[in-house]
Parts: C-alpha cells; structure tokens; sequence
C-alpha cells in the first residue's frame, strides 16, 4: 500500500465505527498562550477535555499535522540522525469524548492492525499503566483486563509513569496510557532476544506505533491530579511509522511519505542517498527531507519565519537544513526552495493549504535561505580572521564568547562552529559557549514568563457565551478566576458566563471596559481567548466576587475598532482587485487608531497602485453599502465564494461577513459597521516589505484619516513657508536638493585634496618601536571614512612592518582608525580589528569592527584621543 491509502484506510475503519472525520487543525496555534504549535493531536480537543465547551460529536477521527522543535516535547537534535524522530509528523487519532472508553479503544486498536492492516500478531506488544504510590495512582486493571482478551499475557508488559502515564505539559489533561509496539527484526534477531526485552529500550526496530491515552485527569499548578468531568479517549498512531512497519522497510526514510523528496535533492545536489546509519551526506538528505516538511507547512498556516516565538522556532530549522547542504552536500546556493513543489504535489489531497500558495512558500523559503547563505559567508570570514591569527598555543581555542557571537549574530550552529575549528587545529570553549547560551535563555525566560495559578471554580456551568455582536453591557456572574504574574506584574483573569468583551483574534485586538460588581468598578485592561475561553484581564479584584457582575464594553474603542475592521475588508478586495487575485492575507492588526494589513505581494506596490487602491476603497464607503453578516454551513459560504484565511480553523458554522456580494465575501468572527459610510474616509499611512514576499500597509479611517489628512497639510504648509511659499513646492525641493548635490561634491573634492596634502606630511612622523613604524596623529576629519581614505593614502609610502593610528574629534564624537601590516597580522598577532574593539572602544566609550589589517570605531569620548595613540603604541 501507498502511504495515502494507508491514511485513508484508517479513516475510513474509525468512520466504520461512527467517527465524524474532521479536518487538521493548524499547524500554528493562535489562542493557547502554552503552545507555540500543535504538538499532538489532543491540542484542538483541549478545550472538550476541560469542559470548557461541549463536543460537536462524541467521536471523532483525524490525521493532525504536528511539531515538536521546542519545549518538553523536543525531537530536533534526533532528526536525521536515527531513522524516525520528526520535526513535523502526522498523528492518526481516534477520539472519544464522554462516549467510549478503554474496551473500545483496545478492541479497534487490535482490530485495524491486525484486521485490516494485517500486521503479524506475534510481532506485537502492549504495555499498561503500572501506577504510581508517589501519585496515588492504581495499576490499570481495567486496560489490563481488556488487553487479555486479545492478546497472550506474556506479551502484556508494565509500564511506568514515564512511559505510560501522558502529560501534554506541567498542567491540563493527562491520564494513563496504553502502547502498543511492533518487533521489526528479522527472524534471526527476534530468536536471539525476545522483543519484550526491548520494548521502550530505544531500540530503533522496536518502536511504539499506538498510543490510547486514557483522560481521566487534569494536572494542576500544584502537582495534584483532578478528575475531569468526563472520561475521554485520546489515541494518537505516529503515521510515518505506520507507513515503515506496513511497507517493511527499516527507516521511515525509506518509505514513500520521504522518498520523493530525498529524490528531488539528489538531481538537485548530484550525489546519492545510500542509506547509511551515519554517514554526514546521508544525515543532510534526511533532515533536509524531514525539515522542508516542517518549514513549508507552517508557512502555509500563516506562520512566516522571524526573529522571535515561532517564527524563531521555524527559521531555525531553516538554518539547521541550509547548514547540513552547505556543510556536507557541498551546495553553495539555495535549495530548499525547490523542493516547495515536490512537497506541494505529494500532500495536495490531504493538506492542500500548501499547494494552494505553492509560489508564496516557495519566495518565502528562497529569501530566508539566500539571506543565510550570505550571512554564512559572512560567519565563515569571521572564522577565518580568528583562525588566521597566530597563536603558540598547541591547541588554540575559540572563546565561547566568540562561539555564541557566531551563533547569535552570524546565526552559526553551534556544531558548524566546532566543525570549522576541526579542520583548522582548534577547539571551542563549549562551556564557556554554554555559560552565554545560559545567559540569553535566562533573560528571555525572564522577559516572557508567565505564571499561571489554578482556577478557583465559583460555578461549573459552561462558560463564554458571547454576547458583544448585538449589545456591549451584561449582566453576568464570574464562574472562575485565577492569579498570574507576567514580566514581575500580577493581574487577574476572570470568566464569566456570558460576556459582550471581544476576545482578541482574526487581528482585531480585545476589547477593553469595566466590570461592576455591586456598586464596585473595576477596569478590563484586555479580553483574550485561551482555546476557546474568553478570558477577561484586570488588575484588581472586587471585594466580592458573587453575584450579578455589569459587564460594560469601552464603546468608543469598540466603535473605532470595528470601523478599522469593515475598512481591512474593503481593502482586502481592492487589493485582489487591482493587484491581482494572488493576494492573500498573511497578518493584520485591528484597533481603534488604525488598522495593519499583511498581504502576499512579490513587488513595491506603486503609488499609482496604492492610488487606485485607495480611491476603490473610499468609492464603496462613499455607497454606504450595507454589512451583512450571517451564519452558514462552511462548505455553503465556500461555494458563496467567501474567503476563508489560511491557518485559521473553521468551525461546522461560520460567519460570514459581506460587503456587496460582488465585492467582498469573507468569513470573519470580529465587530464590524452597518454600513460602509460609517467609515467615513479610509487613507494610506504607509507601505513596505515585512518579509519575504510580504508587504504591508497601514491604514486610518473616520476622524483618524481626518486627523493625518489635517497632519500632512499642515507640515506642507510649513514647508511652503520655508521655502517662501513658491508657486510650485516640488520644483522648489528639487532645486534644493540639486543644490545640496553640487555642494556636497565640491565638499568631497575638498576633503580629497586635505587628505592628499596630509597623506604626505604623515609619513615624515613615523617613529620606530621594535623595528615597526609607527604613526600616532590626530586629524581633521568629519566621518569614519574619510578616516580610512588618510590610512589607505599613506598605505604605499609605508614601508611594512607598520602599524597607523589616526584620530579625529567630529563634532565632539572619537572617530579613529587602525592600519596594521599584513605581516604583523600574521606573525605578531596585531589584529587591528582586535584592537579597536578590546583597546580602543572602551576608552572612547564606543564600539568598532572592521578587519584584521584595517578597522574603525567611533565613540562619544573624544577626550581620550591622545590616550587611545599611547595605549596602541603601548602594545608595540
């Protein structure tokens, strides 16, 4: 079998057993402030297994896009180096929510495999839950019981709370769990050890292929276990491996969910994958193979790779992908990007998000690789300077403070770095790279820890229902509350039973307000969505909590809001409409002072462009055309023509919202206007590139557009009274700035004859230390440049060895630069690049850089000049 008919048998056996088949969630989570992705097949079901909300069916099966790069759950430094740890995987799952329980579970589990897929029995085992006195946990008979009615006692083995208890983190659901695991040795090999020797022994051979995590409990904040309101089945079957054990192969990259990309990259980079265990070239095609999976993916879900959070997490796997080509498949230029089709084609019937924008991913993951390739040269020059400087020491080693500014700044793997320092006779100061990496986790651990205490349950009824389309007050009561502390600031989280807050999603920001409780106010600093909770921020709690709360909504934010919000919707046409239908939204930000819109674009838009835009925009606000929104079945909207935002997970039902039908159909959850007059007049702020195939503009609306409107005419005004009010004030800039021009020129050509004049007054001051000339002066200059123009002037005047210090006061500001021979570079170890930042900066209260034979640094202590020439002749 195909790895797509294995998928889809197994949909098909759980939709046998009455199971609604539901699609993926994303790959990028939106509204849980405890994942940055989907790290298992439960996380879109969390909110049922809380009870936060009912479930829309009692069972249910799915194939879940996953990621684990990050956290407890971290699988990253395995890939390509064993045959089945994965960045991205699918898990195959089979849910049930308050419905079946464990019989079922283990009779269909056993039933699929053996069944169906026809896996042989005696090459099986399960393990059971063996408790924990610890944790007042029992064994799990119950699972034990069921399990001997299908399987040899012998082949039932025990497992402990490491292996066979399930936690998706330090708090939320978890409940004990049942494996099952399949032998894959040969005959040979399963005579010689029995397979129950090996079980959870990380056996490459012998590897969990089921799991039916049994939900009984919900870890809290203190270490104590609670009961959940219902008892729920969560099984997860890892589908690389299944495709592995099915089509008898001995790595999951050697099936067919892997092997079309590795054979792309071998026409790409002209060398073969051999299957070897070990071999540097073989680990490069598997984790370019696995990690192209993870990069594509979560681009598609709307996740674009960043500095920070997630977009952090996946150009980091980027990286780690471009430095196994580069290092070991000797590719020197892009090529990740080209195997975006390959990835696109493959999964187009079960994830057709990625082929869908098939050239958007493609731009995106060509500029993050280009952008690092470059930055890699830039790492390697830098290597080079340090393994270039002569050293006596029998081993030199690189500084773990240089190690991490590679890493940090050059975006340098570490194990590149201890790669390169191999081949050139060094070691790298891994503890001391430890003790940096150690520092910048602390203070980013320190800039985003959030500590959540438990909730103290007022009333167990279901919560959030919104209310904030049709009014902005309620009369609600609290059903829990909870203590966190964020960046050293305690606040409080309320949920009520009903609310008109808007929670921030789909861009729009949430609503701000006061709750009133019995003639006491306080303020709703923010609304937020935790999985579907809506979750009320305050920094204060009321004296009594009890009984009917007022909710009341900031109705003027909210109005502006909802304006900025119809207005993304107008603009989002206009766009398509005159820049094409390729445009797709990738990010916006909604409040009440503007709106933000992120689109796929390959190219500036002009200001034509933007004029017309623009001018389509205000034409369908001035038609004070009406907004209608509606409720519908998903797939009805679809065929409406609505437009549905990649990465975002749609419900059964959704809400559309529409702009005249020939316009403007989209599926949104924010506040929108009546009518489009209500916004009054839309305009332009800005436009610009954000990423890689991404624009963005930022836009006002209403009195906002007004006030930047008045804003611009004003500053014109003041302009026209500079320049005396001239008939035409772009000709009478145009002339200035000709003129500047010209200046400036005759300035260069100036400063060109002082540098000549000066460059042979110079040499005649060089005195000699240790048999080098040495020139120590201070100059008129206006710019580090201009600096470097007087080195390189007396450059072939100098006889080598020499070393050069010119300094100059710029307008108070230390300028100064450092010429030193090649041979002292490489034979005294006078890195001029060295000396500007160890000697020179610290004395003018600077920074520098540059490179070992000609560097610069600049500071804002000019008073030190005089020292900055006596501490670098000092080190003749």
């Amino acid at each position: 079998m195909t790895a797509a008919e294995i998928r889809q048998q197994f949909l098909d056996f759980f939709a046998s057993k009455g199971h609604h088949i539901v699609p993926s969630a994303p790959i990028v989570v939106k509204n849980d402030p405890t994942l940055l992705f989907t790290n298992a097949g439960m996380n879109q079901f969390k909110d049922i297994f809380l009870g936060n909300k009912p479930a829309p069916y009692k069972r249910v099966a799915d194939t879940q896009k996953c990621l684990r790069v990050s956290g407890k759950h971290n699988d990253l430094e395995e890939v390509g180096i064993d045959t089945y740890h994965h960045t991205m995987f699918e898990m195959l799952g089979n849910w049930s929510f308050g419905d079946y329980f464990k019989e079922e579970a283990i009779a269909w589990s056993w039933e699929l495999l053996t069944d169906v897929y026809k896996l042989p029995k005696d090459r099986l085992y399960v393990t059971v839950f063996e408790g924990d006195k610890a944790e007042g946990l029992e064994p799990d008979s119950e699972a034990m019981a069921f399990w001997k009615k299908h399987i040899s006692e012998d082949r039932i083995l025990l497992g402990n709370k490491k292996d066979n208890f399930w936690e998706m983190g330090d708090t939320g659901p978890c409940g004990p769990c049942s494996e099952i695991h399949v032998d894959c040795r040969s005959e040979e090999e399963r005579a010689s050890v029995p397979g129950k020797d090996l079980v959870n022994n990380d056996h490459p051979q012998v590897i969990e292929i089921w799991n039916n995590v049994f939900m009984q409990f919900n870890r809290l904040k203190d270490g104590s276990l609670e009961s959940l309101p219902a008892k729920h089945v969560d099984t997860g079957m890892g589908f690389e491996r299944l495709v592995r054990v099915l089509q008898g192969k001995q790595s999951n990259y050697d099936t067919d969910v892997f092997t079309p990309v590795i054979r792309a990259t071998e026409k790409l980079c002209g060398k073969q994958y051999t299957n070897s265990d070990t071999g540097k070239a073989d680990i490069a095609f598997r984790v370019i193979a696995d990690h192209i999976r993870a990069i594509c993916f979560t681009i598609a879900d709307g996740q674009l790779p960043a500095n920070n959070g997630a977009g952090y997490v996946i150009r980091r796997i980027l990286r780690r992908a471009v430095r196994y080509y580069f290092s070991f498949l000797d590719v020197k230029k892009p090529l990740l990007h080209e195997l975006v089709p390959v990835l696109a084609e493959q999964f187009g019937n079960v994830f057709p998000e990625l082929q869908q924008q098939v050239d958007f991913v493609k731009k995106v993951v060509f500029e993050e690789e280009n952008s690092f390739l470059r930055t890699l040269d830039s790492g390697l020059g830098r290597i080079e300077a340090i393994t270039g400087a002569t050293t006596s020491a029998a081993k030199p080693v690189i500084e773990g403070k240089t190690a991490f500014e590679l890493f940090d700044t050059y975006g340098f793997p570490i194990d590149l770095t201890n790669l390169i320092a191999t081949e050139k006779g060094y070691a790298v100061d891994m503890e001391g790279f430890e003790a940096e990496m150690k520092k910048q986790k602390d203070r980013s651990r320190a800039a985003t820890e959030l500590d959540m205490g438990d909730w103290t349950l007022l009333d167990e009824q279901p919560s959030g229902i919104f209310t904030g389309y049709t009014e902005l007050t309620a009369d609600a009561k609290v059903l829990k509350y909870r203590k966190i502390k964020a960046k050293g600031k305690e606040q409080y989280q309320l949920v009520l039973d009903k609310t008109p807050f808007y929670a921030e999603s789909g861009g729009q920001v949430g609503d701000t307000g006061t709750l009133t409780f019995n003639g006491e106010t306080i303020a709703v600093t923010d609304t937020k969505k935790e999985n579907d909770l809506i979750v009320h921020f305050t920094d204060t709690l009321p004296a009594q909590i009890d009984g009917v709360v007022k909710a009341e909504v900031d109705a003027a934010k909210r109005q502006g809001t909802a304006r900025h919000h119809s207005a993304t919707h107008l603009l989002h046409a206009a766009l398509r409409n005159v820049l094409g239908t390729h445009v797709a939204q990738k990010g916006s930000l909604v409040n009440a002072d503007y709106l933000r819109f992120d689109f796929s674009h390959f190219a500036k838009v002009t200001d034509e462009e933007l004029a017309a835009i623009e001018a389509m925009v205000n034409e369908k606000i001035r038609e004070n055309i009406p907004v209608v929104i509606k409720e519908l079945p998903r797939e009805e909207a679809l065929k409406l023509g609505a437009m549905a935002l990649f990465g975002e997970k749609y419900g059964e039902t959704v809400r559309v919202v529409t702009i005249d039908p020939n316009y403007s159909i989209e599926l949104c959850g924010g506040t929108h206007v009546g009518s489009t007059g209500e916004l009054g007049l839309f305009k332009f702020q800005s436009e610009g590139a954000v990423a890689a195939g991404v624009r963005r503009v930022e836009a006002v609306t209403g009195a906002k557009a007004e006030a930047f409107v008045n804003e611009q005419l004003q500053q014109l005004k003041a302009v026209k009274t500079q320049l005396k009010n001239p008939k035409d004030a772009g000709v009478a800039v145009e002339n200035l700035v000709s003129e500047k021009a010209a200046l400036e020129k005759q300035l260069a050509a100036l400063e060109l004859k002082q540098v000549q004049m000066l460059a042979a007054s110079l040499p005649a001051q060089a005195v000699t230390v240790n048999g080098i000339q040495f020139i120590g002066a201070q100059v008129d200059a206006s710019s580090p440049d201009m600096l470097k123009q007087f080195a390189l002037a007396i450059k072939d005047q100098l006889a080598a060895p020499y070393l050069v210090v010119l300094c100059a006061n710029a307008g108070g500001k230390a300028q100064v630069a450092i010429m030193v021979s090649d041979d002292l570079v490489k034979n005294k170890g006078l890195n001029a690049q060295k000396i500007v930042k160890e000697q020179v900066a610290p004395l003018i209260k600077g920074g520098g850089g540059g490179q070992p034979v000609l560097a610069t640094a600049g500071g804002q202590d000019a008073s030190n000049l005089p020292a900055v020439i006596e501490k670098v002749k000092g080190l003749l």
